[in-house]
């Protein structure tokens, strides 16, 4: 399987945040972000990465999970999940976790694979990530039996 990483800077582009009555600072956030990868591997250089995330918060720390989507510079898609925490600690805000595929179109069909991301968010509206993983294409795990 190779091994890809990468990076994007994206920003907000919706986001709701509901305040529970149950405890002090408890939230739920839930929000759209979406940027422009950089990578080393073409299959994911220059694709818009959107995705969606649901946060549960307790005085600005807690649980992350969600779905993201990219759309590659050649039309193929791939999607997945993801989860992790955030932490607010000292005014900033970091996030760290693991992700999924779950499938792709085109080139891309069959994908499989999963790794792990870190980052922060430098303002409330804009995040920093870093990601890094493995991948396998249907063709490469059809070859391999």
């Amino acid at each position: 399987m190779p091994n890809v990483s990468g990076s994007f800077s994206a920003k907000v582009k919706t986001q709701t945040t509901f305040s529970l009555s149950d405890l002090p600072n408890h939230d739920l956030n839930l929000a759209e972000i979406t940027g422009l990868q950089k990578s080393t591997d073409d299959k994911w250089n220059g694709g818009r990465l959107t995705y969606w995330g649901l946060a549960e918060l307790l005085s600005g720390s807690g649980t992350q999970r969600g779905y993201f989507v990219t759309e590659h510079v050649d039309g193929d898609r791939d999607w997945g999940t993801f989860e992790g925490k955030v932490t607010t600690a000292g005014g900033q805000v970091t996030l760290e976790g693991t992700w999924r595929f779950s499938g792709g179109t085109g080139n891309l069909n069959g994908l499989s694979g999963s790794g792990t991301y870190k980052g922060r968010m430098p303002s409330p509206l804009e995040v920093e990530m870093t990601w890094e993983g493995a991948y396998q294409l249907a063709a490469a795990a059809a070859q391999a039996r």
